[in-house]
């Protein structure tokens, strides 16, 4: 999610050797385009799945489209099929201002269930050394209960997975009665999730504070702002800890500060990238995400849809909760 280009949803997984176009990605590929160019992005919702159209409802989805990738990036002049990504087509486009790779993904109707508009893949700096998952005990970043809404290690769990960047990485909201909000969709106060407390899952360093950063209106996003305010921790094992799109104004640590574990770092909020207030959380090796390569993050004893589990890593539709 870079910032000059923009991401909705998409179900993948690492790179595998490329293969022939299909049929159907062919002809969705084309009506993509098609409709895009046209500015119908009502036709673009409608070819959505039923999982698709929740995330990204009608009117968010045409405010996507026209704000946030036909204003700065113009009309598409070409898609050119690139690979194929556990089943999702990656295609190679041209914009009249900008060249982006779009993902697409099919569910067995040939609905989409998955899209992404990004930056041509970069090798990643070979002198940072991998991680493979945290050593360091932790606990979840909240208290009560949350909603892990991706979150896994295969690209149909989590569409994280993709980007080298993010991969294994949360988003976590919190949700009552099925929903994540009750009241005003276009307020960030009628989500459940806007204004908690983030909390330190482990004793760490503060390695990283963005502040400054407007809370959006939801529906809308701050592509330029990445992460939007955010807090970036380090363990002793040399592991760092994102917590992105945190409140405006809540960050209560600063850069080189120790924190203790269950200290309030701030709230969670609707900055950055974001399109609803929750919280994105991954584990990394470096505190720049943009060098960055993901690693899995599991917590030591948590509750997961009210049973207790040791050394977990939460997944896609879990509800988490730290033991008391």
């Amino acid at each position: 999610m870079p910032k000059i280009f923009y991401v909705l949803l998409f179900f993948m997984g690492h790179l595998s050797f490329s293969q022939l176009e299909q049929a159907n990605y062919a002809g969705a590929a084309s009506e993509f385009m098609a409709l895009y160019n046209v500015s119908d992005y009502d036709g673009i919702f409608n070819m959505f799945d039923v999982v698709m159209k929740e995330y990204l409802p009608r009117e968010q989805a045409r405010n996507f489209f026209s704000k946030n990738v036909n204003a700065p990036m113009g009309a598409i002049t070409e898609m050119r099929f690139k690979s194929i990504d556990q089943g999702a087509h990656i295609y190679s486009t041209n914009f009249e201002k900008a060249v982006a790779e779009v993902i697409i993904s099919l569910n067995t109707k040939n609905q989409i269930n998955g899209l992404a508009i990004r930056p041509p893949k970069s090798p990643k700096p070979l002198d940072i050394p991998i991680l493979d998952r945290n050593t360091t005990s932790m606990i979840l970043p909240f208290e009560d209960e949350w909603f892990v809404f991706w979150g896994g290690t295969n690209v149909n769990q989590n569409y994280h997975v993709s980007e080298v960047s993010q991969q294994y990485a949360y988003d976590i909201l919190q949700v009552v009665d099925g929903a994540s909000y009750d009241g005003d969709s276009k307020r960030n106060e009628s989500y459940h999730a806007f204004g908690k407390a983030i909390i330190a899952p482990c004793d760490a360093r503060v390695a990283l504070v963005i502040k400054g950063v407007k809370d959006n209106i939801p529906g809308q996003m701050n592509p330029a702002d990445l992460t939007g305010n955010t807090v970036v921790l380090k363990t002793e094992a040399g592991e760092f800890i994102l917590f992105a799109h945190l409140m405006e104004g809540s960050i209560l640590v600063q850069e080189g500060q120790d924190v203790t574990q269950g200290e309030v770092l701030g709230k969670c909020g609707n900055s950055g990238n974001s399109t609803e207030p929750h919280l994105h959380l991954s584990l990394q090796n470096d505190r720049d995400m943009s060098k960055s390569t993901g690693a899995k993050l599991y917590f030591d004893q948590i509750l997961v849809n009210g049973e207790l589990k040791n050394n977990y890593l939460p997944l896609k539709e879990d509800s988490v909760k730290n033991i008391e």
